[in-house]
C-alpha cells in the first residue's frame, strides 16, 4: 500500500482542507453529526479529498459503503448493489447504503438513467465524484436529486501539514526513515504536484525511500522544515532529489479532455484579445508542455484572427493560417516556435470585431425572419418564364454600373434599410 493510501484520513478530525464544507457548523459536518444522509456530487480537482470524504461519511454514519469506478463498473454491478441494499432493510433497523461512484461523468446517459430511480426513492445514497463540470456531464434528472459541492485545491499551507504528517508519522507514514525536507524542496514538491495531495505523497515516498538511510544529526528530532538547503546531505530531501523524482520541471497533469483544458485555452484567447503578450505566451507554454495537439491551438488562432482582429489587420488571418500549416507539416517540438511566433503577432495586432459583430446582427435577422423572399431583381433568370415573372428585372451588369437600379433594395422587403456592418 502506497503512502497516500496509508495516510488517508479516517475521521473528520484528521481531514485537511475543504473547511467551507466540513468546518464547524458547515453543511457536510452537520450532515454527518446528525446522521442525515442525502445524495451529492463532489466536484473538484484531483487529490482534493473527494474519495476520502466519501469514506469518512460512510464510516461516521455507519452506512453500508460501496465504491465503484465508473471507468470499470457498469449497470450489472449497480444491480448487485441494489439487491444488497434491499437485504439490509428490515422492520427493526434500516442500514443505509452509500454508493460512491468515482468519475461519475464517465457513465453514459443510459447508465445514469439506470441509477436514477434508486436515488429518487432513497434506496441508495449516491456520492458521485467528478473532476468535470456536472452541468455538462451528468443528466439533469440526476443532478436535480443531488446536492452539488465544489471542492477546492488544497492550499500550500494545507499541503505542508500533510508533508509534515508523512515525515513524522512512524506507523502510517515514513517517519521511520527519519528524513527532513528543505523549505525549497518542499515548495518544489508542492508546486510540481499541482495541488494534488496524492501525487505529492507518492512522490515524497519515492524521494525518501530511494535515499540511503540517514545518520545525519539533521534527522534527529528536528523540524521537517528547518533543514538548510545545502547539497544532498544524508537525511535531507533537497530540490535536486525532488527534480529527479518528477523528471520534469512541470506537473504533467494537463488533461486534454478535462475542464482545465477549456480553462487554459479560454485564458489564452482572452489574453491575446487583451493584447497581453506575456500572459498569452504563458498559457501557450502550459498547453504545449501538457502535450496539447498543436493543431487545436492553431485552429483557435485562425478563428481569433477573423473574430477579434478582422479588418484592423486582415493579414492576421494569413499569418494564422500559415501557423496552422506549419503545425501540420512540422509537428512538435519545432512547431512550438511557429505557435509562439503567431501568438505574439496576434496578441500585438490591433483588434476589430466589426465584421464578426456584423455577421451576428445579420444572423439574428435570419433567425427572426428565416424565409423572407429574395427581391425579384436579384434572382437568377435562366428561363423565359422566369424573365416574364420579372426575375432579374432592374439588375444590370454594364460598364459604370453593376447592380440594381437606384432605389431597389438588395435586402428582402422587411429588412430594407438594415445596417449590419458599421465602418469605424
Amino acid at each position: 500500500m502506497n503512502l497516500a493510501a496509508r495516510l488517508r484520513p479516517q475521521t473528520l478530525k484528521e481531514f485537511i482542507g475543504q473547511h467551507h464544507l466540513v468546518g464547524q457548523g458547515k453543511i457536510l459536518r452537520k450532515m454527518i453529526e446528525t446522521d442525515n444522509l442525502f445524495s451529492m456530487i463532489l466536484w473538484g480537482p484531483p487529490g482534493s479529498g473527494k474519495t476520502t470524504l466519501a469514506n469518512i461519511i460512510a464510516k461516521e454514519t455507519n452506512a453500508n459503503f460501496h465504491h465503484l469506478s465508473a471507468v470499470e463498473a457498469g449497470k450489472a454491478k449497480l444491480m448487485e448493489i441494489i439487491k444488497e441494499a434491499e437485504k439490509n432493510k428490515n422492520l427493526l433497523k434500516i442500514i443505509p447504503t452509500i454508493l460512491f461512484l468515482d468519475e461519475i461523468h464517465r457513465w453514459n446517459k443510459a447508465q445514469q438513467d439506470a441509477l436514477l430511480p434508486y436515488v429518487e426513492n432513497g434506496q441508495i445514497t449516491l456520492i458521485g465524484a467528478t473532476t468535470e463540470n456536472p452541468s455538462f456531464e451528468i443528466i439533469s434528472a440526476l443532478l436535480s436529486r443531488c446536492r452539488i459541492f465544489v471542492l477546492k485545491s488544497l492550499s500550500p499551507e494545507e499541503l505542508k501539514k500533510i508533508v509534515h504528517t508523512a515525515l513524522t508519522d512512524k506507523k502510517r507514514g515514513i517517519g521511520e526513515y527519519q528524513k527532513n525536507i528543505t523549505e525549497a524542496a518542499q515548495e518544489l514538491l508542492i508546486r510540481l504536484s499541482g495541488g494534488d495531495a496524492r501525487i505529492m505523497l507518492n512522490a515524497l515516498e519515492i524521494a525518501v525511500t530511494t535515499q540511503a538511510p540517514s545518520n545525519s544529526p539533521l534527522s534527529k528530532g528536528k523540524s521537517a522544515y528547518s533543514s538548510p538547503d545545502k547539497g544532498r546531505s544524508e537525511g535531507v530531501i533537497t530540490p535536486e532529489i525532488i527534480k529527479e523524482v518528477f523528471q520534469t520541471k512541470s506537473t504533467g497533469l494537463y488533461d486534454k479532455k478535462a475542464d482545465e483544458h477549456y480553462n487554459i485555452i479560454s485564458a489564452f484567447i482572452k489574453s491575446m484579445r487583451a493584447s497581453n503578450v506575456d500572459a498569452a505566451l504563458y498559457y501557450l507554454a502550459r498547453m504545449i508542455e501538457g502535450g496539447e495537439d498543436p493543431k487545436f491551438i492553431a485552429r483557435r488562432m485562425v478563428i481569433f484572427a477573423s473574430e477579434d482582429i478582422g479588418m484592423a489587420q486582415p493579414t492576421a488571418l494569413v499569418v494564422a493560417n500559415e501557423v496552422f500549416r506549419a503545425c501540420e507539416i512540422i509537428g512538435y517540438p519545432e512547431c512550438a516556435i511557429n505557435l509562439a511566433h503567431g501568438t505574439v503577432y496576434l496578441a500585438k495586432a490591433k483588434k476589430d470585431r466589426s465584421s464578426y459583430d456584423a455577421y451576428n446582427r445579420a444572423l439574428e435577422d435570419v433567425r427572426n425572419f428565416p424565409n423572407e423572399p429574395i427581391p425579384l431583381h436579384l434572382r437568377n433568370a435562366p428561363t423565359k418564364l422566369m424573365k416574364e415573372l420579372s426575375y432579374a428585372k432592374g439588375y444590370s451588369w454594364q460598364e459604370g454600373n453593376v447592380g440594381a437600379k437606384e432605389g431597389l433594395s438588395y435586402l428582402p422587403e422587411k429588412l430594407k434599410g438594415r445596417k449590419y456592418y458599421k465602418d469605424k
